[in-house]
C-alpha cells in the first residue's frame, strides 16, 4: 500500500537542466513499443511508462506519461516499431542543442536503441497517471 509520500509526480521541463530532472525520475522505466505515440500533425510525442518510484524509497512502480511538444521529426534507431509488445527500458533523456533554442531530445534505451526528437525548444511534461503499486524487483545495474 502506498505511503503518505505517494503524491503523483508532475514535472515540467523548459531547459536542459529541467530535462535532467525528468531523466532521473524516469531512469529504469519500462514501456512497450506500442506505448510510444508520435502525432506529427500535433507535433507531439507521448510515451507511457511503468516508472520505478525512486523518490519514494523504492518498492513501487507507477504509470507515467512523458510528452514532448514542438516535435518536427522523430527518428528511431534499433527499435522495431512493428514489435508493439516488445519492452524497452529507459536509460536517459537528454537535450542536444542545435540552432538554439531548437535541438534534439534523445531518449536512450538499454540495448543501444534510442529515439531522437527534433524540437523547437525543450517542452516536456512528465506526469504520473495511475496510483502506485508495489513491486519486489528493484532495477539493478552492472557495475
Amino acid at each position: 500500500m502506498p505511503g503518505p509520500d505517494s503524491a503523483a509526480l508532475r514535472l515540467l521541463a523548459m531547459d536542459e537542466d529541467d530535462l535532467a530532472v525528468i531523466s532521473a525520475a524516469l531512469q529504469d522505466a519500462v514501456a512497450k513499443v506500442g506505448d510510444i505515440a508520435y502525432e506529427p500533425r500535433e507535433r507531439r510525442l507521448t510515451i507511457v511508462f511503468n516508472r520505478y518510484r525512486w523518490e519514494s524509497g523504492g518498492g513501487e512502480r507507477v504509470r507515467s506519461a512523458l510528452q514532448l511538444g514542438g516535435v518536427s521529426l522523430l527518428q528511431a534507431r534499433r527499435i522495431r516499431r512493428g514489435a508493439r509488445q516488445a519492452v524497452v527500458e529507459l536509460l536517459s533523456v537528454h537535450f542536444e542543442v542545435g540552432d538554439a533554442p531548437s535541438g534534439s531530445v534523445v531518449i536512450s534505451f538499454a540495448g543501444g536503441g534510442d529515439l531522437r526528437a527534433e524540437v523547437e525548444c525543450v517542452d516536456a511534461i512528465l506526469a504520473d497517471i495511475s496510483t502506485p503499486w508495489p513491486t519486489r524487483s528493484e532495477p539493478a545495474h552492472e557495475t
